[in-house]
């Protein structure tokens, strides 16, 4: 495992591989009062990018945290647990509606969790631009 910026080179073979397996993941998302909003979701990582996406629904709490937070992005981190394998990512968050990014988005949940994600009209896509990755593969 390596960390964006501080650590130079890509996360490694069993990091990868653990971000590949189908896991529930958690998104922590700034309150408009600074505390931590904490929710189930399905993430996928994109290392070459440096993106991570949770797909989502324009009205949710954590689409609504991250507007919020305005242009520069709201500060978050998804986390993954198995054991005692863990995997964290952190980076700046931003909400998508572009309908290419949410098809990307879904055929990448899809190609993670093995089944399309239900249809929603009203689908976004939280990307996460990534600052940091660690944890133990």
């Amino acid at each position: 495992m390596a960390a964006y910026p501080q650590n130079p080179g890509a996360p490694d073979a069993p990091y990868l591989a653990f971000w590949r397996e189908r896991h529930l993941c958690t998104l922590t998302t700034p309150r408009p009062d600074g505390s931590p909003h904490v929710v189930p979701v399905g993430v996928t990582y994109d290392p070459e990018a440096r993106l991570a996406r949770v797909i989502t629904d324009k009205a949710s709490r954590k689409t609504r945290n991250v507007l919020a937070a305005g242009t520069e992005g709201a500060r978050v981190a998804v986390c993954q647990v198995a054991g005692r394998r863990w995997a964290t990512l952190e980076g700046r968050a931003f909400v998508r509606t572009e309908p290419d990014r949410v098809t990307e988005a879904e055929r990448r949940y899809e190609e993670r969790y093995g089944h399309a994600p239900r249809p929603n009209p009203t689908r976004v896509v939280i990307e996460i631009e990534l600052t940091r990755a660690m944890g133990r593969g």
